[in-house]
């Protein structure tokens, strides 16, 4: 039961912060939306990563993976939309 808790809290985080990136591509805008968010999130990632890796705690290697991933793909859309915004 304590691992069915955290694969789907895990799950839960997941969706939510693709839905969250997923608007801001379609939107085609990161107004509001500071880079140092994704950065932030990528270290934080990497290293809950590996802690949790050290513990053997695969249920947040597995959402510190993901996550760091979706901070990459977030980070990359924030960068894209600040400089097309400045062709403009």
């Amino acid at each position: 039961m304590t691992e069915a808790i955290g694969w789907v809290s895990s799950l839960i985080l997941i969706l939510t912060i693709t839905r969250q990136i997923h608007k801001q591509w379609k939107d085609h805008t990161s107004e509001g939306v500071s880079k140092w968010l994704f950065i932030g999130q990528v270290s934080a990632s990497a290293g809950f990563a590996i802690y949790s890796y050290l513990l053997g705690n695969w249920v947040f290697v597995v959402t510190n993976l993901v996550m760091l991933l979706s901070a990459f793909i977030g980070l990359g859309i924030v960068l894209y939309q600040k400089r097309i915004q400045g062709r403009q």
